[in-house]
């Protein structure tokens, strides 16, 4: 990583407890990404992305706002990004996947707290990621009552905009969405400065969908046999578009497809034809938290796919891009984001069917669903998902994990033992 103690220092971070953090990452990255072989050369910019992940994105959105601009930092695949792109703004995501954060978290919350939470309030208290430094404004959502808590603490630090996501699916929870980012249009124009004019918005949504499209692409790649691109590395994409510039991100991963679907075309795979596939289900997995698909893949099975907000459920569906007014763009957009199916609803039959799709789809064998400790919302949903996949026969495992390394092995044993099962 270059040097950027100086853009660090202005931010106010503690750079004795960051220099921990930066020694710590290019080891455990090297040790899950590039001890793969094969790798498709299109990862080289993910790879740098990584390298320098807390210099040259930040130096970006700190740029960004020397110009006028303001930067707000999201937690939840919820928040419209549309509104504030088309304001002139940037959203860059900020959920923490890594144990280093923990600490901190516990010293506001409760130890029996989701680690994601946890991490991203610890991120910010001890201020060790810049990320969490920058944005002007932070904008949560109410999909859990561990997030509704947190946003109360951060709001002591940052302006902080919290999005009410109702908890059913009806006609009327929709009309309620759109209400929410209606208001939020005026928080956000009101931040910025910049009124969101229809073409700012028709825009915008391009720019999102134009992202979505290209993650979609990527993924559709992993539907070949033999899979020409590791489930570690395509997390990994999924994983940046959250706080990438979006236009250039959609380039590059359409870069990467473009040779993955030459793979294709040559038969050429990271696993041999005919290895077994794992659909990856539940709670997000933020960066740098790969432990599961690392265990997975290592055992020789591939990960094909991720139900989970860090996989489809963040770019499945497109915003219509018919709308020429306001209120009729927002409409979309309500209605796009209603189809997302989190467990935070109830009933929520359309995640199970997701599920099932999926894995018809990516000819899956068998299916590995993983919530974060403390995670009520998908700990108590994977009793329902696992009668559903029995009574489609397809295999299931249930594993409930955190950040650290200590139920590593322990992990592995299971996982070895479930692809024994699954073993052709």
């Amino acid at each position: 990583m270059a040097d950027y103690r100086e853009m660090w220092e202005s931010l106010g971070m503690d750079l004795e407890k960051h220099d921990l953090l930066c020694e710590a990452l290019p080891e455990a990255f090297g040790e899950v990404y590039l001890s793969q072989e094969g790798r498709p050369q299109g990862m080289d910019f993910f790879n740098f992305v990584v390298a320098e992940i807390h210099g040259v994105r930040p130096a970006e959105l700190i740029e960004h706002q020397k110009n006028g601009g303001k930067v707000f930092g999201t937690f939840c695949v919820y928040v419209p990004d549309e509104i504030i792109f088309a304001a002139g703004g940037i959203a860059a995501g900020l959920c923490g996947g890594s144990q280093f954060w923990v600490a901190g978290g516990e010293k506001v919350l409760p130890a029996n707290t989701c680690p994601l939470i946890k991490a991203s309030v610890g991120a910010r208290l001890d201020r060790t990621c810049p990320f969490f430094r920058i944005p002007d404004m932070y904008v949560g959502e109410t999909t859990c009552d561990g997030k509704k808590k947190a946003w109360e603490i951060l709001s002591g630090e940052v302006p902080v905009h919290v999005i009410d996501v109702p908890q059913m699916k009806r006609e009327k929870d929709v009309d309620a969405f759109y209400e929410e980012i209606m208001s939020f249009i005026k928080v956000v124009e009101d931040c910025t400065g910049n009124q969101i004019s229809p073409q700012d918005l028709k825009d915008s949504i391009k720019l999102i969908n134009n992202k979505r499209k290209a993650l979609q692409r990527l993924y559709a790649t992993r539907k070949a046999d033999p899979v020409p691109i590791s489930g570690k590395d395509a997390l990994l994409v999924t994983q940046i578009a959250f706080y990438d510039d979006p236009a250039r991100n959609a380039t590059m991963t359409d870069q990467l497809s473009d040779e993955l679907e030459e793979r294709i075309k040559n038969q050429e795979g990271v696993f041999p034809k005919g290895a077994l596939r794992i659909m990856i289900s539940g709670t997000p997995m933020a960066i740098p938290n790969w432990k599961l698909h690392h265990i997975i893949e290592s055992s020789g099975a591939a990960v094909v796919v991720e139900e989970s907000c860090t996989g489809t459920r963040y770019f499945e569906n497109l915003v219509d891009e018919g709308g020429e007014t306001l209120e009729e763009m927002v409409r979309a957009m309500a209605i796009r984001y209603m189809k997302t199916n989190c467990a935070c609803f109830t009933p929520n039959p359309g995640r199970i069917e997701d599920i099932k799709r999926l894995a018809q789809e990516y000819k899956i064998d068998g299916v590995i669903d993983v919530s974060l400790q403390f995670c009520n919302l998908y700990s108590s949903e994977s009793y329902l998902v696992k009668q559903e996949m029995k009574n489609s026969g397809i295999p299931f495992l249930h594993i409930e994990t955190d950040y650290s390394e200590s139920d590593y092995e322990q992990l592995r044993t299971r996982v070895e033992a479930f692809l024994e099962m699954l073993g052709k």
